[in-house]
């Protein structure tokens, strides 16, 4: 069972990494972009398939994502 976790700033929460990507492809002359905004991908092969998006979510509220700042969605592929 294969699985990729997004972790994601929450609305609000500054995103001082995603203004300097934004600031730099406006340097490059990128235009008509008005936020970016950068994230994480975790892309986790499980042995088990067993309480597979049970798990996963557990790995994200213990580790993966700091839950008080970030958001996260677990997408099974396979």
């Amino acid at each position: 069972m294969k699985a990729r976790i997004f972790v994601t700033l929450k609305d609000g929460v500054l995103d001082p990494q995603g203004q300097a990507i934004e600031g730099a492809l406006a340097a490059l002359g990128f235009d008509g972009i008005a936020s970016v905004r950068q994230g994480k991908l975790f892309e986790i092969e499980l042995a088990d398939a067993r309480d597979a998006e049970a798990r996963l979510n557990d790995m994200c509220a213990k580790l993966l994502a700091n839950t008080v700042i970030e958001d996260f969605r677990v997408e099974l592929v396979a």
